[in-house]
């Protein structure tokens, strides 16, 4: 019993040191004097509020401090429902400002519009506006940087420069240049590629009679117009627009080449003009390509290449092309998604450059005096050589060889083509056809 007693006399003694004020009290009291408050305590749960203001007063009334309060503040907001809600502890994130999310996305917007129009570009003839990221001295450097890479990777292969397969490919080569020279009406005199002579345009009588034969290798004269897959309803169009806004191509990135020839001893039958103006042939199309006006044809197609800008534009639209498959990724298997950008966006657009290369280089042959007619004969040919086939209209980077053939034979392009044959053989060379 006597230790009962004490017992009920200690537990009688914390009581009396407890303040008589209920502990409800306390939540009128918030709630009156404003809708956000401060407690001294570390717990990151409203419910613990009340035993926090209990336990300092014990503290304070006791003579010692509590190690665990610390003397910090911690504010908190009591909603309609009387809920007391702690506001978060640090300083409010930027995109939780309306006028910080204002600021950034009307500068982030001036700054894409600025980039976009600053490296919007018009390529010639077909004034088809494109978007290149790339800077015209860095697409030099990288056309020069594969160039002598590739001649160290076919060093023993190069025919020399007197080679007779050198020299008629230069000379062509030669034409083909200074005609886009006329076409754009650059007033700077480009070197010829390989030989310093500035040699007036002639036309032999040899040329014709290759021509002539050239032309009479298919009996046929036109193409059915049937099943086609290409149009040039975007060339008239963009052309059209181009007129009527009076834009001028823009050819900065043509000015101070040089110019250089490459033959390679390889059965391939390929040829190709790297940024920067290099020019590259394998002996493997000379031996299916006999005629100079078949050969204009290629490299009056690959300077097209060269002339629009295409190296660029399909490194930026590449660019483009892998953000979108990265967003896609996360919604739709990768396979589906690099299978139908494939198909829906890459192939398309290599397929309308290589067109729009097309329509540039029979303009380049026939103001060099070669007969435009040819072209069509020459890519109905180079399909044969390469295996043409009825999905390569879909499933390949370059229309196939009928395809290029029938449009070209009956596209206005051609028309043209032809004025500037009949000029060059007339003595009288047209500028700024481009």
């Amino acid at each position: 019993m006597s230790f009962y007693r004490r017992a009920r006399s200690a537990f009688n003694a914390l009581r009396s040191a407890i303040p008589r004020t209920p502990i409800h009290e306390f939540t009128p009291r918030i709630i009156r004097n404003s809708s956000s408050n401060c407690a001294s305590t570390n717990s990151r749960v409203s419910g613990f509020g009340r035993f926090s203001l209990i336990s300092s007063q014990i503290g304070q009334k006791a003579g010692y401090s509590n190690p665990f309060l610390g003397g910090t503040q911690r504010c908190y907001y009591v909603d309609r429902y009387h809920v007391q809600h702690f506001k978060p502890r640090g300083p409010r994130r930027w995109f939780q400002n309306p006028r910080n999310v204002l600021i950034v996305v009307a500068v982030g917007s001036g700054v894409l519009i600025t980039v976009y129009f600053g490296n919007l570009e018009t390529i010639p003839y077909t004034n088809r506006k494109h978007f290149v990221l790339l800077s015209r001295s860095m697409e030099r450097r990288i056309g020069e940087s594969q160039f002598e890479q590739l001649k160290a990777s076919f060093k023993g292969k190069i025919l020399p420069a007197i080679h007779p397969e050198s020299v008629r490919v230069r000379l062509i080569s030669n034409d083909i240049i200074k005609a886009l020279q006329r076409g754009l009406s650059h007033e700077q005199v480009w070197s010829d590629p390989g030989y310093a002579g500035e040699g007036e345009f002639m036309i032999d009588e040899a040329r014709t009679r290759e021509t002539l034969a050239a032309l009479m290798e298919s009996p046929s004269g036109k193409w059915p117009k049937d099943d086609e897959i290409l149009d040039d309803k975007w060339v008239h169009q963009s052309r059209k627009e181009a007129q009527e806004r009076g834009s001028r191509p823009t050819t900065q990135h043509l000015e101070g080449l040089n110019w250089e020839v490459l033959v390679v001893n390889e059965p391939v039958v390929n040829a190709f003009c790297l940024p920067g103006g290099k020019i590259v042939v394998f002996t493997g199309l000379l031996r299916h390509f006999r005629t100079d006006a078949e050969l204009a044809t290629i490299i009056g197609h690959e300077v097209g290449h060269a002339v629009a800008r295409h190296s660029a534009e399909g490194i930026t639209k590449n660019l483009w092309f892998a953000i979108l498959q990265l967003v896609l990724y996360q919604f739709i298997m990768p396979d589906v998604v690099h299978a139908m950008s494939t198909l829906l966006l890459r192939l398309p657009f290599s397929r309308r450059m290589e067109m729009e290369a097309d329509y540039i280089g029979l303009l380049l042959m026939a103001s060099a005096g070669y007969d435009p007619r040819i072209a069509p004969r020459v890519y109905e040919k180079l399909g044969k050589v390469a295996g043409d086939s009825t999905l390569k209209d879909y499933l390949s980077t370059h229309p196939s060889g009928k395809k290029r053939a029938q449009l070209l034979a009956q596209a206005q392009v051609m028309e043209e083509a032809l004025t500037l044959y009949r000029e060059a053989r007339a003595g009288r060379g047209i500028e700024g056809f481009l």
